[in-house]
């Protein structure tokens, strides 16, 4: 049977007149161009998800149109095409509305602090972006995402506890959208001076004797790190809105510590 011969449908009408709000794939894995302050660019591989709405006469979404879309930049994907994927995925498939998620993981070389020992330090990004297409302003919402682990320090058990205080790994998540260019570096370096000491992925014995006692002499709360890093997103005139999360991984009991923060720059 030839091609023009094969039966769409997708294409077929569907009577029950039900949108469908998002349809299309997820967890799509690709290469991808970043940004990067000290080497102007990065590649990585990213988590790609890509979705648009059906409008209710359609039946289905032709699912393989989303990879071909990807594929039309060439086996390269940066921050600067999300805008035209999204205008190119609201063509295609008649929708009003497009989604595309872009998660990845971000190197940066880092020092430990007293030996010096350079090693890569990995964090996990994200580029967020919709698209409605009856906006005639601004179309485009597009959020940056960075999530930051670091070291934080109880000062509660601090403050009652003869010898040493219980501290855990942390995570800061910071989505932020922007009106200028923000380096994903800028915001993990607020996120990590927000936190009681950094992560590195290697340390000397003379490194880890730093990071511990850098530490106990900043303990913080998940409410001090989220208020800390809100300070400095409020006070940036690149930033015109964030969302600050922070979840302690507590060592010390069965569950987490949470705190958010959103707002926007007055």
């Amino acid at each position: 049977m030839t091609l023009h011969k094969l039966k769409d449908i997708q294409n077929s009408i569907d009577v029950r007149r039900t949108p469908v709000q998002k349809v299309g794939i997820r967890n799509l894995r690709y290469p991808i161009l970043v940004l990067d302050r000290r080497n102007a660019s990065q590649d990585t591989v990213a988590t790609i998800n890509m979705f648009v709405d059906l409008p209710h006469r359609f039946k289905g979404t032709h699912m393989s149109r989303f990879v071909e879309i990807i594929n039309h930049c060439r086996g390269r994907v940066s921050v600067h095409q999300i805008g035209n994927i999204l205008k190119t995925m609201i063509k295609k498939f008649e929708s009003v509305t497009a989604h595309i998620d872009i998660r990845f993981p971000y190197f940066i070389e880092k020092s430990a602090p007293v030996s010096g020992a350079k090693s890569l330090m990995d964090y996990d990004c994200a580029f967020l972006a919709a698209m409605d297409a009856k906006k005639k302003r601004n179309p485009l919402d597009l959020i940056l995402e960075v999530a930051v682990p670091v070291t934080t320090l109880c000062p509660c058990s601090k403050e009652i506890s003869k010898y040493g205080a219980h501290n855990q790994r942390s995570k800061i998540t910071i989505q932020v959208r922007t009106l200028k260019l923000v380096w994903l570096e800028d915001l993990i370096e607020i996120a990590e001076s927000a936190a009681s000491a950094p992560l590195y992925s290697l340390l000397k014995r003379e490194d880890e004797k730093s990071v511990t006692e850098t530490a106990y002499k900043n303990p913080r709360f998940a409410e001090d790190i989220v208020r800390s890093v809100a300070v400095r997103l409020r006070a940036d005139p690149r930033i015109s809105w964030y969302q600050v999360e922070t979840e302690n991984f507590e060592s010390i009991h069965n569950h987490n510590a949470y705190a958010l923060v959103t707002g926007t720059r007055k």
